[in-house]
């Protein structure tokens, strides 16, 4: 395990009580609702930042809000630091717990409480997984757009303290823009209601200020989403370019020219042959890079933006150009681009970035990218969302090797930081966990950060939730 990103050092009087912690989770819930044995403590020990790893004091499984208020009135009145936990798929070490800290899982918590078609909206429990809601609306003609590459696994409270997207953002937006009321439980335990069914709440936008919050305002506990009607069609097409920088500058130019496919995605050479070799989705192993542009609607509206799309990848060079011929088809090239990241997980260890750049820049940051990585002696397989700049660079490294390891987060601090140089910012959908957080100072100014952490202390003055996370642990206000 690495030990360059640091934590908190765990609460000594917590860590003294621990035995009268747990005797008091048990009367507070069932004993199928609650892990503190230290073997049943260890998968919940990291997540799918793997680099860290911490046993938390005990895991509390609450299967109501109500279960959730009552642990949380009881953290709260002893000190007890929580961190939520839902799925356990976070890219930053978001869920990654600490010793003196109870991990709220929302696992149980995973039914879909209302589908009202009539207003376009459903009711689902934070633990329900982000496929199920499209799934259990889609015999009616209905699907929940942001759809995050682990979205089989993922669930929608993890997708609303990381404000996720996926591959659809590009057209349909990322979940703020698909979220409309939330039901949280805050650090005391009171319940609270933001937004809901209406378009638009009265009030402050306490609900934009949530989605996003990395666990660290509350703990989201039912949602209502957008629910959208499936397009009459969608065809992806593949384009294929000698290099990088050249599909990049085609990207930006798709934009400009006003054109929003409902997806542009990203692959590299590198990142073509391991998708390629997994999925055999068809990709052309003969280019540098390669485009995934999916427009929607009727066979002629999808023939005119298309032929917009080929002319402007011909400006730049567009080696191959292949439409799918049929659902399955389509279905492998949407495999291939899914299963990126497990897909890389067979022939390495690696590390997956998550800056965001203009799109003017992209060629650049393509190309600079490459040179930080070469200059470390790695490796690294670019696969991302083009269409909004959200990149996700993929360091291939040895965990075994304490020296390669630190190398790896070296280049990614600096892919980061050109991210942000370029225009951009730290982070598009996976958060600052842990793995941003010491970066958040090249971003922001002083003054920025204490307007946050003012906004943060608001709704947690003790910093009992998700404590090490997102800001920098020195220059915070004192508990």
């Amino acid at each position: 395990m690495s030990d360059a990103i640091s934590f908190l050092a765990p609460r000594a009087d917590v860590l003294a009580r621990r035995a009268q912690i747990v005797a008091d989770l048990t009367d507070l819930l069932p004993p199928e609702c609650l892990v503190h044995e230290e073997r049943e403590l260890v998968p919940f020990e990291t997540d799918a930042f793997v680099s860290y790893r911490r046993l938390p004091l005990a895991v509390a499984l609450p299967r109501t809000t109500a279960e959730v208020a009552a642990v949380m009135r009881y953290c709260h009145r002893y000190g007890v630091p929580v961190v939520p936990r839902g799925a356990g798929t976070s890219l930053s070490g978001g869920a990654i717990p600490q010793e003196d800290a109870v991990v709220l899982g929302l696992s149980k918590m995973n039914r879909i409480l209302e589908v009202d078609l009539p207003n376009r909206v459903a009711v689902v429990q934070a633990g329900v997984t982000n496929l199920n809601i499209s799934e259990s609306v889609s015999a009616d003609g209905f699907f929940y757009a942001p759809d995050p590459s682990s979205q089989l696994a993922c669930t929608i409270g993890g997708n609303i303290g990381m404000n996720s997207g996926g591959a659809h953002c590009l057209k349909y937006g990322v979940t703020t823009n698909n979220l409309l009321g939330v039901r949280m439980v805050l650090v005391d335990g009171t319940v609270i209601e933001l937004g809901g069914k209406a378009l638009d709440a009265a009030g402050y936008d306490l609900l934009g200020l949530v989605c996003g919050h990395e666990g660290q305002l509350g703990i989201v506990t039912e949602a209502t989403v957008r629910l959208i009607a499936k397009p009459e069609g969608a065809r992806p097409v593949l384009f294929g370019f000698e290099a990088s920088e050249e599909a990049g500058a085609c990207v930006a130019d798709i934009i400009a020219a006003g054109i929003i496919p409902v997806a542009i995605e990203f692959m590299d050479k590198p990142a073509i042959e391991i998708c390629e070799a997994f999925a055999h989705a068809g990709y052309p192993l003969d280019v540098g890079a390669l485009l995934i542009v999916e427009v929607e609607g009727s066979e002629a509206e999808m023939d005119a933006v298309l032929k917009d799309v080929v002319d402007i990848a011909r400006r730049h060079g567009v080696k191959t150009v292949r439409e799918c011929q049929s659902a399955t088809e389509a279905a492998l090239i949407w495999k291939g681009r899914k299963s990126a990241f497990g897909a890389t997980g067979r022939i390495a260890d690696y590390i997956c970035m998550d800056g965001t750049v203009p799109l003017s820049q992209l060629s650049h940051v393509l190309k600079k990218t490459a040179e930080i990585v070469d200059h470390y002696g790695l490796r690294v397989a670019n696969v991302f969302h083009a269409g909004d700049g959200n990149m996700h660079p993929l360091i291939l490294f040895n965990a075994n090797d304490p020296q390669d390891a630190a190398r790896a987060e070296a280049a990614g601090n600096d892919i980061l930081k050109l991210c942000v140089d370029a225009g951009g910012c730290l982070t598009g959908e996976h958060g600052v966990g842990i793995e941003k957080r010491d970066l958040m100072r090249h971003q922001y100014s002083e003054a920025d950060l204490a307007q946050q952490m003012a906004v943060r202390a608001a709704f947690d003055p003790g910093w009992l939730l998700n404590p090490s996370k997102v800001f920098p642990l020195e220059g915070r206000p004192a508990a």
